[in-house]
Formats: structure tokens, C-alpha cells, sequence
């Protein structure tokens, strides 16, 4: 083939990719619902898998802290085969069942929640990992391109994005890749919504930990307060750089000490710290 016509079908095969995962959108609001509640909990979130599967957990679990401002021991990715696996192959680790397994008893337990992702669906390092983290009482999903029999008895909830044949046959970086990297970006962006992480359109608990972010920062203050540039700078400087008690403090001309109060009693979600405070009417004596 020309190679235009190589470079066209691949991206044409990535756009069935994206609807294979929209017609999992029950199954992937069930997944994000468990993540939300693990994480407001106080609980973990760990991604586990194989080969391109294990390296899109891991970066799901990276992307989380920058974006969302959460904490790094809470939203974990665990390789078969390692750290050293993320940027080499390490062959014949996703067959090690008995792997994954002490792989999710080191990691979860009551009030976790356990991701299982594997392509094919068949991974015993994932299924290992699964049956493990069940039986020390964690909620599992597990996110398969592969619709099969028997794959409800795996875990609580199951996210198939059947994406059919690759056009590289078992290349399942490709299609699969792009479908697994949009239901797994789906399940951990819907949990932080749910949790208060956006305001509108915006990410209000990114940590400005380069410059790139904190112009974001900048931008987001000034936006979603409705303030010059300027005055979301001076903002940001008396919140100590926390973005949702600048956006508080300039949308209700508070001090940042009652910013913060507002948001610790509606646990951090920005448009109930905004509502009017509603005021008990004075007795008549």
C-alpha cells in the first residue's frame, strides 16, 4: 500500500476504536462510580495489567496527581514484569498468575478498588490479580477489548470495548490501545468530576509544579472568578497557590481562611462552596 493509504487506515480503524468504548458507556459509568467511591472513601484505585495494557495503567495512575492534584500513593499502576517492563519487554511475565495475585495483595484490600486491564481478557497475571484483590475484599473492574463467556464471574464490573480483528493481526497496541487508553481516561475523569476535582469545565486541583501549569493556573482563576489576569495573580498568591480558594475568594470576595472553610464543609466541590450561605431568621422576643 501507499502510505497514505496505511496512515488512513489505521486512523480510520482507531475511530471504530473510540465507538467500541461508547457502547460501553453503562459498563464504564459503573467503573467510574466504583473509582469515585474508592477514592472519597480514603481508599485506592490500583491499575494492573500486561504489556501495552500494564503501560496504559501506568500512565492513567501518572497522569492523575498533575491533573487532579491527587495523591500519588492513592492511584497506583502495577506492571507484570516491573518498572523495568513500562520500557522493555520482559517476556513471559503476564503468564505468571501467581504474580499478579501477590501484586494486589501487597496493594489493596476493603475499600479499594482493583483495574484489570487486558486486551484479550485472558492475561493470568491480570486474572491472578483479580481473584486476589476479590478475596481480600476489594471492588474489581476489568477492561477487555475481547466480549467472551464467563468474563461477569472475573469482576464486579466488566468494560468491553469490542474492537474486532487489528489490522495488524494481534498488534493490540493498536485499536485496543486506543480504545482501552479512552475507557480508562473516561473512568478516572468522570470519578475526579464526581469528586469535586472540575469546576464548569476546569481543573481546579492541578498542582502548578511547572510553568506550563502555573499559567494554567493563572488562566483558571481568572475564568472561572471572572477576574483579570492580575487580579487572579494576587489571588493565587493569598490562597498559597490553591486554585479553588483563589476561585472562591474572587467569585465571593472572601478571605482565603473563609474560602477554605467553605470548601472543607462541601467537601471540596467549588459550586457548593459558591451557593449562597443560607441565613436563620432572627426570633421575635
Amino acid at each position: 500500500m501507499p502510505t497514505a493509504r496505511i496512515v488512513r487506515l489505521l486512523l480510520d480503524e482507531d475511530r471504530r476504536a473510540v465507538t467500541a468504548a461508547l457502547a460501553a458507556v453503562p459498563a464504564i459509568t459503573r467503573a467510574a462510580d466504583e473509582a469515585a467511591r474508592a477514592l472519597g472513601g480514603g481508599g485506592r484505585v490500583v491499575f494492573i495489567g500486561a504489556g501495552t495494557s500494564g503501560r496504559l495503567g501506568v500512565l492513567e495512575a501518572a497522569e492523575c496527581p498533575p491533573t487532579f492534584g491527587s495523591d500519588p500513593g492513592r492511584i497506583l499502576g502495577v506492571m507484570a514484569g516491573g518498572e523495568s517492563a513500562v520500557f522493555r519487554a520482559v517476556e513471559g511475565s503476564e503468564d505468571r498468575g501467581e504474580d499478579g495475585a501477590a501484586q494486589a495483595a501487597g496493594r489493596v484490600g476493603q475499600g479499594d478498588l482493583l483495574v484489570g486491564v487486558s486486551a484479550s481478557s485472558v492475561t493470568p497475571f491480570v486474572r491472578g490479580a483479580l481473584q486476589a484483590a476479590r478475596a481480600r475484599g476489594a471492588r474489581t473492574v476489568l477492561v477487555t477489548c475481547a466480549p467472551g463467556r464467563g468474563l461477569g464471574a472475573l469482576a464486579d464490573v466488566v468494560v468491553v470495548a469490542a474492537t474486532g480483528p487489528e489490522v495488524l493481526t494481534g498488534s493490540t497496541r493498536l485499536k485496543a490501545g486506543s480504545a482501552t487508553k479512552a475507557v480508562l481516561n473516561a473512568i478516572t475523569t468522570a470519578a475526579m468530576v464526581k469528586l469535586g476535582k472540575a469546576y464548569e469545565n476546569l481543573m481546579v486541583d492541578l498542582k502548578p509544579s511547572s510553568a506550563k501549569l502555573r499559567d494554567r493556573t493563572l488562566r483558571i482563576v481568572s475564568a472561572a472568578a471572572g477576574v483579570t489576569p492580575a487580579r487572579a495573580a494576587r489571588l493565587l498568591a493569598a490562597a498559597g497557590g490553591e486554585v479553588k480558594t483563589a476561585i472562591v475568594m474572587g467569585k465571593r470576595s472572601l478571605s482565603a481562611s473563609e474560602a477554605r472553610t467553605r470548601l472543607d464543609e462541601t467537601g471540596g466541590h467549588v459550586r457548593a462552596a459558591l451557593r449562597p450561605r443560607k441565613t436563620t431568621p432572627k426570633r421575635r422576643r
